[in-house]
């Protein structure tokens, strides 16, 4: 069966891209389009492929008219939580991609989605990679047992941590939490050099001009180091082929998945 999709943020720089994936697939279409800029135009015709009969729109009400199956959803840190359970509450599976939710945000989603028998995939990253590189990462979080985590983004990236980092740093809580050599509460001069502690996992964040996204995660042990890393280009390529898996996926599943590599892996 062909899967409906409606993408909000369909004019930005993951969504747009996205957008174009799904007009060119075989299996999905698109039938919704969310976006503030240039409402009212049809989504084809902003991205340069053509026509549609898709026209872009400013809320999942108005496209909610076209009956979509799955909400992608690559907005803003500040409206996705509330898109996302106005979704489930119409009936739409949700893809988030968008960076910025809190544990107990995605707890909450969770419980909503599972009320309503409904499927949402969340992924911090939707590069194939990065799973790749988280994967690799919670494995070692099994055998060595000091880490941190580093991230790097553009100056005006608006969250920190990144998604990715917050949510590797999530996870690999649920193995063990990593040995401490001194009491990061208890460092003397700024205890914020010492970045934030995400589940027991001291994050940093980097934002400056010149920066793409990436995260290291770094394991020492005496005398050895071993560093995971992921780096992205300047292009949201990347994150496509991830998003229209999870496309694929969410309308069979019930609850929440958080992580491309559950896709991949589990």
């Amino acid at each position: 069966m062909t899967i409906k999709v409606c993408v909000a943020g369909a004019t930005g720089w993951t969504g747009s891209l996205v957008c174009k994936a799904v007009l060119a697939s075989q299996e999905l279409q698109l039938v919704g389009a969310i976006a503030r800029r240039q409402a009212g135009q049809d989504i084809g015709q902003v991205l340069g492929v053509g026509t549609t009969g898709v026209r872009i729109v400013e809320s999942l009400e108005e496209a909610a008219k076209d009956s979509p199956d799955v909400l992608v959803d690559f907005t803003k840190p500040d409206s996705v939580k509330a898109r996302t359970l106005a979704a489930l509450s119409r009936g739409i599976h949700v893809v988030i991609g968008t960076s910025g939710l809190a544990a107990a945000d995605f707890e909450d989603i969770e419980s909503h989605a599972q009320a309503k028998s409904l499927g949402v995939i969340a992924a911090g990253n939707f590069s194939i990679t990065a799973a790749l590189a988280k994967h690799v990462s919670l494995i070692a979080a099994k055998y060595l047992p000091s880490w941190e985590i580093i991230d790097y983004a553009q100056a005006d990236k608006i969250d920190a941590p990144s998604g990715t980092a917050r949510e590797l740093a999530e996870e690999m809580a649920k193995i063990k939490r990593p040995e401490v050599g001194y009491p990061t509460r208890e460092t003397v001069g700024h205890k914020d050099a010492r970045g934030t502690s995400i589940d027991g996992t001291q994050v940093h964040s980097i934002r400056l001009p010149g920066y793409v996204i990436a995260f290291e995660t770094l394991f020492g042990l005496p005398h050895e180091r071993l560093t995971i890393r992921h780096d992205s280009g300047t292009g949201a390529e990347p994150y496509v082929h991830g998003t229209l898996l999870a496309i694929r996926k969410v309308t069979g599943i019930r609850g929440m998945i958080r992580g491309l590599d559950k896709l991949l892996f589990d």
